[in-house]
């Protein structure tokens, strides 16, 4: 059998390149839109300008609440705060809001966002409502 020789290769480690982070960046326009995902087991906000690109989000989970504790109003109407003044902080004045799903913690995470500062000038229920569609999962007892 023949010898084989092999190829020393060198890799960069992935410690001494280091990713840097995404610049900040000011905003044009000061008006947004706030959309409000509430379902059974979290709550998710996500800002965005006009167009649709992400400002901020947060949700009830990424605070840091676990379990059941992400359904409740309260942890609600804390991510709603903490992406409104992330938001603000990149320059947004006012929003229209876009509420989706069932969950506890839609109406809090309103007035979460009006009470951190942001101008709300429009409330949209966006709740997808079938028009007698499929038939419903049976319900727990």
């Amino acid at each position: 059998m023949a010898d084989t020789k092999k190829k020393a290769t060198t890799k960069k480690s992935s410690a001494t390149t280091k990713a840097r982070p995404k610049k900040k960046r000011k905003l044009t326009d000061v008006n947004g839109c706030a959309h409000i995902h509430s379902t059974v087991n979290n709550t998710i906000i996500t800002m965005t300008d006009i167009n649709g690109n992400c400002i901020a989000w947060s949700s009830a989970g990424a605070i840091g609440y676990k379990g059941s504790k992400k359904s409740t109003p309260y942890a609600a109407g804390l991510a709603a705060k903490e992406a409104a003044k992330a938001a603000m902080d990149l320059g947004l004045k006012s929003v229209k809001v876009f509420v989706n799903g069932t969950g506890q913690g839609k109406e809090t995470a309103i007035r979460s966002i009006a009470a951190a500062g942001l101008e709300i000038t429009e409330l949209n229920d966006v709740t997808p409502l079938p028009h007698n569609g499929c038939r419903p999962p049976k319900k727990p007892r």
